[in-house]
């Protein structure tokens, strides 16, 4: 039987089929145009963003670090340019072949191999890392003739950071060095992540930690479009970076040199302040160190050498070294018992050679002449006797409340970072810093020291120049500042930092007139006479000799016998000229004995610099240096002369007011590098200063600020 087909059936089923199809392509289609509609609309921005940015980079320009000048405009800090070859690891196949291979055309040491070593672990593989810096043209050009050899090496002109005077003030103007972790963060939390894109190394110490942010300047940037290879094509745009501004410090650089020099191989510190301002003249800490080894990375045998050296290059000695201030803590006393109503000008103490209290003797020098002591004998002769008795009868508090508004132990506020406030002991200091019940008790014996700048007393010299400062300035004292001001290297205008406003001690003007006639008794008949003998001006002195080690009751000093490191400490603190004090200073020669025979022959050169225009003959100069000294010996030579040298000696070392390198200083850089002078100079900071609040002890043992190897 035939079966009959039903045509409408299949005609109606055809027509579903083709709907269904229909509605699922129109759906198709219409996802496809929503999708182009989203992407061509509402992701417009973002997807034009991210093709250009796939057809651009962006290349930080890192700015030039700003110079550091001295008050004369004398260049302590600055720039110059450089080759540098380096490696980007994530283009190279084989480092250890690659280097091998580059050393038979560029010369490379052992140092630098360990230095890029521990830059790679620091650093990440796409990051280009300084295999050698400051290559010869020579070098350059042998490697330019092979450099198709070495995919991912190449040679970049880089800024590098120039101490011209290496160790010279190396303390104050401090160096830079790579940035760290901890520094990183810093930046981070600062929200300056962009300003150091690119830059490498920050101040470490000193000025150039202190003033990171006014020497870094403002980094810039470079948009380039690119190769799909990442290879750039051309320039599209430029925002140029902006150098960091000059540093000019109150800083007599000549006076620096004087003193460092005078001071030879022995250790100490020495700071000069203007008593009318609080400027410093110099800030001296000895030995130094070179900061030029701390700019591409210290090797570890520099680091060992100055980090394990028995005399401590690293500790800066005039803001870390914490003293006892012998028998230059006297002049204060004195104050204090005139302004607290204590004791009188004219009273009259007996001074038999020595004191007993409790049944212990505290005892004098044996060249003391005792006797009959008013206020101005006991100073002049610096008889201990008559301060013993003073402590003893206004006590261990009204002596600390009389002395912490003075400065002693406390921080100065001076502009670099780091600075100790020592101790200026009384019962609450004790309490704090024993832990023994037993031990925080303060006995009234503890306090018969404290009166000749011994026992628990233990200032830095900045402290005591402080203080010495405000005495010479009628009780009115100035927060001691290093930098004057900045100059701003786009529009040169000057842009002086503004003083703290002065504090006023209210100190009688009768009274500072009999401490300091004490004074300039001490330079005119009493322990410094033989120093300042012939001077043209008159100056007020004190000569101090600090313990460096406790000695018992019984026991005698005797040189000759003793530990160098434990021998006493020479301190001396003047001002002059003394009837109107430009200068105030305090300095300290560590073990070196007697105030008036080591440490108050330098305060008479630094004098005779700043008040007469003088530089010490040579033979004066190495009289000073072996503590054979008293009066200047030989025809002084002219300061103006020797500044000159200075000078001239170092290239670069002078600029204009505008801030422009000198032609010695553009003959010094290389020559190729001259003309591609890349700004580069990465900040890095300082390990926190630990503040030392321990008894008196030879400043020899305190912890350098800065940690390890940056």
């Amino acid at each position: 039987m035939t079966e009959l087909r039903n045509v409408e059936a299949e005609l109606s089923r055809f027509r579903v089929r083709v709907l269904v199809a229909g509605l699922v392509v129109f759906l198709c289609f219409s996802l496809v145009v929503a999708r182009l509609a989203y992407l061509q609309v509402y992701r417009h921005q973002d997807l034009r963003a991210q093709a250009e940015s796939n057809r651009t980079a962006i290349v930080p320009i890192v700015p030039n670090r700003g110079l550091i000048l001295d008050r004369n405009g004398i260049v302590l800090a600055s720039n110059y340019s450089a080759y540098t070859l380096e490696i980007t690891p994530s283009k190279v196949a084989n480092l250890d072949e690659t280097i091998a291979a580059l050393e038979k055309l560029v010369d490379i040491q052992p140092r630098d191999k360990r230095r890029f070593k521990r830059l790679r672990e620091e650093s990440k593989s796409f990051e280009s890392i300084p295999l050698r810096t400051r290559l010869s043209d020579e070098e350059v050009a042998r490697f330019a003739a092979r450099r198709f050899s070495f995919p991912g090496v190449d040679i970049k002109a880089r800024l590098f950071r120039n101490y011209p005077y290496g160790e010279l003030g190396s303390h104050v103007v401090g160096y830079i060095g790579r940035i760290n972790q901890t520094e990183k963060d810093a930046i981070e939390e600062r929200e300056e992540e962009g300003n150091y894109r690119g830059t490498d190394h920050i101040g470490k110490l000193g000025v150039e930690q202190s003033f990171e942010q006014q020497l870094h300047g403002q980094t810039g940037v470079e948009q380039m479009e690119t190769s799909a290879g990442g290879r750039a094509l051309r320039k599209l745009a430029t925002s140029p970076a902006t150098p960091g501004n000059t540093v000019m410090l109150s800083l007599d650089i000549g006076l620096q040199k004087l003193v460092e020099d005078l001071f030879g191989t022995r250790r100490g510190a020495l700071v000069a302040l203007d008593p009318r301002n609080g400027e410093v003249l110099a800030f001296v800490s000895k030995p130094t160190f070179d900061p030029n080894l701390f700019v591409d990375g210290i090797d570890q045998e520099s680091w060992q050498a100055l980090n394990e050296s028995i005399d401590k290059p690293l500790l800066n000695r005039a803001l870390r070294g914490t003293y006892p201030p012998g028998s230059t803590y006297k002049p204060f006393m004195a104050m204090a018992a005139l302004q607290t109503g204590k004791r009188a000008p004219t009273t009259i103490i007996h001074d038999p050679g020595f004191f007993m209290f409790g049944g212990h003797r505290f005892g004098s020098p044996e060249n003391e002449r005792g006797g009959a002591m008013d206020m101005n004998r006991a100073i002049v002769e610096s008889s201990n006797v008559y301060f013993y008795t003073l402590a003893n009868e206004m006590g261990v508090e009204a002596i600390h409340d009389f002395m912490a508004p003075l400065g002693f132990g406390q921080a100065t506020g001076i502009d670099i970072n780091g600075e100790v406030r020592g101790v200026l002991p009384n019962q609450a200091w004790k309490r704090g810093y024993f832990k023994r019940p037993e031990q925080q008790k303060w006995f009234a014996g503890e306090t018969i020291s404290l009166g000749i700048g011994q026992g628990y007393n233990s200032f830095t010299m900045l402290q005591l120049a402080q203080a010495t400062a405000t005495l010479a300035n009628n009780g009115i004292k100035h927060k001691p500042r290093l930098v004057m001001g900045t100059q701003d290297t786009v529009t040169r205008a000057l842009h002086p930092l503004p003083a703290d406003p002065p504090v006023d001690l209210h100190y009688k003007p009768e009274h500072v007139a009999i401490i300091r006639k004490a004074l300039v008794g001490v330079t005119q008949g009493g322990t410094s006479t033989r120093v300042f003998a012939g001077a043209q001006y008159l100056s007020g002195g004190k000569t101090g000799t600090a313990q460096a080690v406790s000695m018992g009751q019984k026991e005698k000093y005797n040189k000759s016998r003793m530990e160098e490191s434990q021998r006493d400490h020479a301190v001396y603190m003047a001002f002059a000229p003394a009837d109107n004090p430009r200068i105030a200073l305090a300095v300290i020669v560590e073990n070196a004995g007697w105030g008036a025979g080591v440490a108050a022959p330098i305060a008479r050169r630094v004098f005779d610099y700043v008040l007469l225009g003088q530089y010490p003959s040579e033979e004066d100069m190495l009289a000073v240096q072996a503590g054979r000294a008293a009066a200047p010996i030989g025809k002084p030579r002219l300061a103006a002369e020797m500044n000159a040298l200075l000078v001239g000696d170092t290239p670069g070392a002078m600029v204009s007011a505008a801030g422009s390198k000198s032609v010695a200083a553009q003959k010094a850089e290389p020559a190729g590098a001259r003309d591609k002078a890349v700004q580069a100079a990465k900040p890095v900071k300082a390990a926190k200063a630990t503040p030392i609040q321990k008894p008196p002890r030879p400043a020899s043992a305190a912890i350098p600020a800065g940690g390890g190897p940056p």
